[in-house]
């Protein structure tokens, strides 16, 4: 989620992290609008090169805009779970020096009605990263299960009144089809008792159906597991969480890979079998932002940046 059009969230931290060579190979995973591949392009000399993906045509077209003309930057309209398929394409597997994923949705999208993240306003109730595939939220509302609606709150979204939003939503949609924001919001802030929170009733309703549409936590694990067909040995991945699950398949990836073995006491071994499954070290410890950044940026205050790199 960046912090604003022109407030990336912990810019400086992400491009310290990255080491960033002057004539390396650098991908941002999650464009945006540019903030932090804007910093990355600055560090980059003439023999340098960063390779931007998104999957919103918005941010696409945002990025041709911005760096069309500059032969360093490769532009790529596509899913970051799709990276090391294009990197096979282009011949630069396990070439990769740094890694950057900015995850969740960004302020542009939020900001945007039609686009339908956000309860703040009435809109379609769409939800897309990418609007051109995909089922829209409108869609699998009108055809999933109470069973399955319940249990996406209740997992993606940590919902307490669950079973209680999934039965209301099944009632209404056979009155009327479920197609507004607005409309959703109002239904879910009608089943939750009032209470001392400060966030809106609807936050983690909206949080858990946007990640199961998008997918958000499967295409995580699927850049995960391809992770060393893309990073070179020293090279590095940033990744920016702002969910608790996002988080913790980062976390629990990061240790997995960088703990040795647990092996017998006294087994005589190779140095390089010592080694075998630790492929990564983790750099520094989680990253949060400052309170100043959150002060001026307040969406940023969930962030937790993880940084690692590759020595195996």
């Amino acid at each position: 989620m960046s912090g604003g059009l022109h407030r990336p969230v912990l810019l400086e931290e992400v491009v310290d992290a990255l080491a960033i060579r002057p004539d390396g190979l650098y991908v941002d995973g999650t464009y945006g609008r540019g903030g932090h591949a804007r910093e990355i392009l600055r560090r980059l000399g003439e023999q340098g090169r960063l390779l931007v993906m998104d999957r919103d045509p918005e941010a696409i077209a945002a990025a041709q805009t911005e760096h069309g003309g500059d032969d360093r930057v490769t532009i790529i309209h596509d899913e970051y779970a799709r990276l090391d398929s294009h990197l096979e394409e282009l011949g630069l597997q396990q070439r990769v020096d740094g890694l950057l994923l900015d995850l969740g949705v960004s302020s542009p999208q939020l900001d945007d009605a039609a686009r339908g993240f956000s309860f703040q306003s009435s809109g379609p109730l769409d939800m897309r990263m990418n609007p051109q595939r995909g089922v829209s939220a409108a869609d699998w509302l009108m055809s999933a299960d109470e069973q399955e609606i319940g249990e996406v709150l209740w997992r993606l979204g940590e919902e307490k009144y669950a079973r209680r939003i999934a039965r209301r939503i099944v009632e209404r949609r056979l009155e009327e089809p479920l197609r507004d924001t607005r409309q959703l919001a109002e239904l879910i802030r009608d089943c939750v008792p009032a209470g001392r929170e400060k966030k809106h009733p609807a936050t983690r309703s909206f949080q858990a159906i946007r990640i199961r549409i998008n997918r958000e936590l499967e295409q995580l694990q699927q850049l995960l597991d391809s992770l060393f067909r893309i990073l070179r040995i020293g090279g590095r991945v940033a990744i920016i969480s702002f969910h608790s699950l996002e988080d913790r398949l980062v976390k629990r990836f990061l240790r997995k890979e960088s703990t040795p073995p647990a092996l017998p006491r006294g087994l005589p071994l190779r140095e390089s079998e010592r080694d075998l499954k630790q492929r990564l070290r983790p750099i520094g410890k989680a990253i949060k932002p400052a309170g100043d950044e959150i002060e001026g940026n307040p969406r940023a205050r969930s962030a937790v940046l993880r940084v690692a790199e590759r020595i195996a």
